[in-house]
């Protein structure tokens, strides 16, 4: 029989009590070690206040149910549940500057073009203000091209910063048996020829020399077209050259119907293809994705419930809001966004030393195996005596250099 010690039915209700929970909820919140059994008085500080919040506190769902000291020890995956918080106008801003005109008295600003500009700088242009920088100083001029300023603040930033208004329970399951990270961005082949480059060079070169207006585009255009008409290609002859230009203008053979392009042309006239110039350039990031597997095994009626719990718990947080559907309400036109996720590995419930962090993420799977035992076998109450449970998160954004160089990236390998 094992030697329990003598007190071990008061560290047993003490582990099971709401003070235990409460005190292990604010330590996990708080990045601390879970509190241990202190002896007759409890482990926990009974002086502390509670902070207030608008929300009842987090319930901490823990498996398996800590039946001691030494359970209270090892690898441990905490998930964090948070209502998810949209972007809000303040939180995702853009800013176009130099493009409206405002009236003297207030009202609905006008967009400003070209003629607009040389007539306020003329004078001759009465009845309108022109918008002035966010510093409120500098008037706009004719000349003054018009500005984009974008500022943002990305979910993970978000709602991390109103974890505590937002949190609505934590589970805590032992550290999966399966780790893994894996980061990974997009790079594209990418080509452009030596005739495409020349038409930008000359496009680029007409639009610095005759400003953002509503000529430009018509001088680009004219630009390109002579170059399509007049180019020089070394090693090509006058009748080759003229169907290359004609092939590139789109004025030769494509009226019979035809489809030539001049790389064909050029091909077929010397043997020779345009060096398309192929480079692999970075056209994007990638949302990172983690599967977790988690074995249950209840070993009594207290644990089966907890399972259970946790269990519908993340269903429901997966799922879609409809909302109120009663008379007058919206309630069924739109459908709320699901939960929203913040997960961490602890080791003796301080951060992990060395294990990946993670951002905000979406439960975007979940499948549930009842018989993981091979075979239909449940205890008394129904409670299958083995399951399996597989989700699947996918990170809200994506990872950035600089996160590393964060308080987020954790003591370890970072995200």
């Amino acid at each position: 029989m094992p030697n329990y010690p003598a007190d071990y039915k008061q560290q047993e209700s003490y582990y099971a009590s709401q003070e235990y929970q409460t005190a292990a909820k604010t330590a996990i919140k708080e990045n601390k070690k879970l509190p241990v059994y202190g002896g007759p008085q409890g482990g926990t500080d009974k002086k502390k206040k509670q902070t207030s919040s608008r929300r009842s506190p987090a319930k901490l769902l823990s498996y398996p149910i800590p039946q001691g000291p030494s359970e209270m020890t090892g690898d441990r995956l905490v998930i964090k549940c948070l209502e998810y918080e949209p972007p809000k106008s303040t939180n995702m801003q853009v800013d176009v500057l130099n493009a409206f005109m405002e009236p003297e008295g207030g009202g609905k600003r006008e967009f400003i073009g070209m003629e607009q500009r040389k007539a306020i700088e003329n004078g001759n242009l009465k009845g309108l203000i022109d918008q002035r920088d966010p510093d409120g100083q500098r008037l706009m001029k004719h000349d003054d091209p018009m500005e984009i300023r974008f500022g943002s603040v990305d979910g993970n930033s978000r709602m991390s910063a109103g974890m505590t208004s937002l949190l609505k329970y934590i589970i805590e399951l032992p550290i999966p048996q399966e780790l893994s990270d894996s980061n990974s961005v997009t790079w594209g082949e990418d080509r452009v020829n030596a005739l495409e480059m020349a038409a930008l060079e000359v496009a680029q070169g007409v639009m610095s020399t005759s400003g953002i207006g509503e000529n430009a585009a018509t001088l680009a255009n004219a630009a390109v077209t002579a170059l399509n008409t007049g180019i020089s290609i070394p090693g090509l002859d006058s009748d080759t050259q003229g169907a290359v230009r004609a092939a590139i203008s789109g004025a030769a053979v494509g009226a019979l119907g035809s489809n030539v392009s001049a790389k064909s042309v050029i091909s077929r006239s010397t043997g020779q293809i345009m060096n398309n110039n192929l480079e692999l350039l970075f056209s994007g990031v990638n949302l990172r994705t983690f599967p977790f597997t988690i074995t249950f095994s209840p070993r009594d009626a207290n644990e089966s419930a907890r399972v259970k719990e946790i269990i519908r718990r993340l269903k429901q947080s997966m799922a879609p809001k409809v909302g109120d559907k009663r008379a007058g309400a919206a309630g069924g036109i739109f459908l709320k966004s699901p939960d929203v996720f913040q997960l961490k590995y602890l080791k003796d419930g301080a951060d992990h030393p060395f294990l990946n962090s993670f951002k905000l993420a979406a439960l975007t799977g979940m499948t549930m195996n009842y018989t993981n035992a091979g075979t239909y076998t449940t205890y008394e109450d129904g409670t299958p005596v083995n399951i399996r449970m597989s989700l699947t998160f996918k990170e809200l954004n994506p990872i950035y250099a600089e996160d590393y160089v964060q308080g987020g990236a954790g003591p370890g390998v970072g995200y």
